[in-house]
């Protein structure tokens, strides 16, 4: 198979503009993201899809490979779209460009997903839900079925134990969705066409449109997790683990 990683990559983001290009003990985030998905071996190519100069020149300052987007994408699914348009690929993977120490053994676990004829998409998920983490809005969780499909993403508590026995809530299966995806090409270019849902605008979870309309979702269990940046206040966490 021929997979490609495409890391979506944005300047103007609301909660922390800029922060592909912030310095992160002498180089970029998005030099970070890239050098880290770069280690993967699956991966025939890795590029940078963005919608902004400064970006883009500094991708090709440090020999990355980048193509230049639309500004009118709201997700980073689209923007993946756009560029898997253009390139020769069976699978693309999405890695998230807020994530400077994205593990390489979690994108072969993506790639490893599509030995599976049967497997369209597929993402991550970790069967480690503190009570914490059950509670926060923050971390997505997910119900599966019995063949490791995804049944629901939610930022709510779920499923609802209230009325569970503790041998029941002890054997449930619940994961915490770690934000990778993967897509056959052929499949991706369907989920680009598909219009925004009710239940997608009301968790703010996109992957809720490809469910709603019949799309399934394959999660890979992990065992990994790398922090992200969503606000400057993340970088710090970051900081350290360099």
């Amino acid at each position: 198979m021929n997979i490609v990683g495409i890391i979506p990559a944005r300047y103007a983001s609301s909660r922390f503009p800029g922060k592909p290009l912030v310095d992160l003990n002498g180089k970029t985030m998005i030099q970070r993201v890239y050098e880290g998905a770069k280690k993967s071996q699956k991966l025939s190519e890795v590029i940078v899809a963005t919608d902004d100069q400064r970006i883009f020149d500094e991708v090709l300052r440090f020999g990355g490979k980048v193509q230049m987007t639309s500004e009118q994408h709201t997700t980073g699914t689209d923007r993946c779209g756009e560029v898997a348009q253009s390139i020769d690929a069976d699978i693309i993977i999405n890695i998230q460009g807020d994530e400077p120490l994205v593990d390489y053994r979690q994108l072969d676990q993506l790639c490893n997903a599509f030995q599976d004829n049967s497997v369209t998409i597929a993402t991550l998920g970790i069967k480690s839900v503190s009570e914490a983490d059950y509670q926060n809005p923050n971390r997505i969780k997910i119900v599966l079925d019995h063949q490791q499909n995804a049944l629901y993403f939610s930022r709510s508590p779920i499923p609802n134990t209230a009325n569970a026995t503790p041998e029941v809530q002890s054997q449930l299966d619940l994961y915490r969705h770690i934000g990778l995806y993967a897509y056959r090409k052929a499949t991706l270019m369907e989920l680009i066409k598909l219009k925004k849902t009710l239940l997608e605008q009301a968790e703010s979870l996109e992957q809720l449109r490809w469910l709603y309309n019949g799309y399934n979702i394959r999660v890979v269990e992990t065992t990994i997790e790398t922090p992200n940046i969503d606000v400057p206040e993340d970088l710090e966490k970051v900081l350290r683990a360099l």
